[in-house]
């Protein structure tokens, strides 16, 4: 039967988050925690191809693999490809979810995230460079190719935990060291020289063009002086504010029109890096600006939403329950680059759907003072109490719980 998944949009309670709501809100953070998460890396995973216990990710690249760069040096597919990207979005859901809840325990899972993310920058021996993710079964080997989004959210997260309440003085400062580390790389590989790259693990050039950093689409245009302005905020080092400035101004203009077309963790990317910049911007026009930007890149996030909803509700419990595969048994699609990728199939669209589906929501929250319409509320109050996070296999359901509690944080949506 379809339509279990509908997102109904009908005008419900202005704003209450039902307790059923709350309680599938929690059942997503264990399951989170249960499932996604690495103990032995503190990192967290891209999807499941199992439900058993203590085999959800079975799929996981083997050492050998990982050292040989197999299946390509991406670890496209492969459940390693976005640890960088999960984690710093984790570091923002828990600053959210502590400053509505004040659970103390939250400082630990903070720590933890935080341990992963400086094992992704500190493992492999280089500095400044951002692994994708580690590998659990060593905890030592990485993929050798990064990319702009990894080290985006990696950034973000960093510095939006050094502000908060859940940092305490051994985090700040090992995120000063972190932040100090990528900004620096930047500042030696980032040249036009080198096409404005910071390269791979090895210092060879990225093929992909994944890890340019100027000289880029709009919604990429805002990140390298974002991470300037980071490692500037974190440590007051000239160096960095020097950098930050020769960028801001021309990088504010490029954000002008990312495009309606991008998916939502492009649009996100952008409003991390924005959000950043227009928190530190000196300038009382250019931060006028990024403002500015920032709420376009809403709308065009509410537009996403809108439609994301509606594939939702067009698909089946037992296609939203579909597992990823072990990646090593499917297809393999060949790019221009030559970088052979596993094909996930049909279960690709269910894992992006549910991922797109808590971008765009948190998009709409990160403009100042955020405010959503009663359609908005209405939709993502019923995507959180409707979806069935237990039978789902996208590492999405992340984004879902950080859109809630920063919903919450800004008494967009109300506890029970």
């Amino acid at each position: 039967m379809r339509g279990v998944y509908f997102i109904c949009c009908c005008l419900l309670s202005p704003s209450l988050l039902a307790e059923e709501g709350r309680a599938n809100l929690e059942r997503a953070w264990q399951l989170s925690w249960s499932r996604f998460y690495l103990p032995q890396v503190q990192t967290f995973g891209d999807y499941l191809s199992s439900y058993e216990a203590g085999r959800e990710q079975a799929h996981l690249p083997t050492p050998e693999e990982v050292q040989r760069q197999f299946p390509n040096p991406c670890g496209y597919s492969t459940g390693m490809e976005d640890g960088a990207i999960l984690g710093g979005a984790m570091l923002s859901l828990l600053i959210d979810r502590y400053a509505v809840t004040r659970d103390e325990s939250l400082r630990q899972s903070a720590s933890d995230v935080l341990a992963g993310l400086h094992r992704c920058a500190t493992v492999h021996g280089v500095s400044g460079f951002v692994a994708r993710n580690v590998c659990p079964t060593d905890a030592t080997s990485t993929y050798i190719n990064s990319s702009r989004d990894q080290v985006t959210h990696f950034v973000h997260g960093l510095w939006r935990y050094y502000h908060s309440p859940l940092a305490d003085k051994a985090g700040q400062e090992r995120t000063q060291q972190l932040l100090r580390a990528v900004a620096d790389r930047m500042l030696a590989f980032v040249t036009p020289e080198n096409d404005f790259d910071f390269c791979r693990a090895d210092g060879s050039r990225c093929p992909l063009g994944i890890c340019r950093m100027w000289q880029v689409q709009a919604h990429e245009a805002a990140r390298l002086p974002m991470i300037y302005a980071a490692a500037w905020d974190v440590t007051r080092e000239p160096r960095y504010r020097e950098a930050w400035r020769r960028y801001a101004a021309e990088a504010i203009v490029q954000s002008a029109e990312p495009g309606a077309s991008k998916p939502a963790y492009a649009l996100l990317q952008m409003q991390c890096s924005l959000e950043v910049l227009r928190q530190l911007e000196p300038d009382p026009d250019l931060k006028t600006q990024i403002g500015q930007h920032m709420q376009h890149v809403r709308d065009l996030a509410a537009r996403r939403l809108s439609s994301v909803l509606s594939a939702l509700s067009k698909k089946t419990p037992e296609e939203m329950s579909m597992l990823g595969p072990d990646w090593r048994t499917v297809p393999v699609w060949k790019n221009q680059n030559g970088y052979p990728n596993p094909q996930w199939g049909p279960f690709r669209e269910i894992w992006h759907l549910t991922r797109e589906a808590g971008e765009s929501a948190l998009i709409l929250l990160m403009v100042e003072n955020p405010h959503l319409t009663l359609e908005e509320r209405t939709a993502l109050q019923n995507l959180i109490t409707h979806f069935d996070y237990e039978h789902n296999a996208s590492c999405g359901i992340l984004y879902h719980q950080a859109a809630a509690w920063k919903a919450l944080s800004h008494q967009q949506l109300d506890l029970p």
